[in-house]
């Protein structure tokens, strides 16, 4: 199965922002360090893990809820994603939105998984302010054929640094999303976009294009 640069770059930054096992000392971590070990960790387990690897929805999901979701901003990048849309939302909806999101996310780069070999990733120095409460981490995954550009936006919150955002090759997870949940709720609603990502996160995982 193929997988291009920019897919494979979208699965890796979504599993690292999905998949941050992160110590308590993480909120005195600096945010281009805790980048590069959890990068390690992440990718180190992948490559131990065959299920992983084969994609496992289920195994990356348990990984996701067991590890994770305590250290990414989630409902920011969720409702991001929606946009306006999100301030009219029902504290129901948004849930189900944050939800929905979350099982497309693992449903879309899930197969890429299976291309993690020997890659490692670079991170590049850190440009940063005392007191900077909202960076830029640049990093470079390596492995077979060109590197591919991997960057994260941290916030930093009173229990440490929080990603909402990734960029793989100039694209914007966050805003690539706001463009399609856009024209969704301005056709059918915000229920209309929870039922269209719920449909779209049961699908079989496609990552072949």
């Amino acid at each position: 199965m193929k997988i291009t640069r920019r897919v494979w770059g979208m699965a890796a930054g979504a599993m690292l922002a999905l998949n941050l096992g992160l110590p308590a000392q993480a909120a005195d971590e600096t945010p281009d360090l805790l980048v590069k070990r959890v990068s390690a960790d992440v990718l180190e387990t992948i490559k131990k893990d065959p299920s992983l690897r084969n994609g496992d929805a289920g195994k990356v999901n348990a990984l996701v809820n067991d590890k994770v979701m305590p250290y990414v901003d989630f409902r920011r990048m969720t409702s991001a994603a929606v946009g306006p849309a999100w301030r009219q939302a029902t504290p129901d909806q948004r849930q189900k939105l944050q939800d929905e999101f979350k099982a497309l996310l693992i449903r879309t780069y899930s197969g890429a998984l299976s291309q993690v070999g020997d890659q490692t990733i670079t991170v590049k120095p850190l440009r940063m302010a005392a007191g900077d409460t909202d960076v830029l981490v640049r990093t470079q995954v390596n492995g077979r054929g060109e590197p591919v550009q991997l960057d994260f936006r941290l916030e930093k919150q009173a229990d440490g640094w929080k990603i909402y955002n990734l960029n793989v090759l100039g694209v914007w997870l966050v805003e690539t999303y706001r463009n399609q949940f856009s024209q969704e709720i301005n056709a059918h609603g915000i229920d209309g976009l929870i039922k269209t990502l719920a449909s779209r996160s049961s699908m079989p995982a496609n990552v072949t294009k």
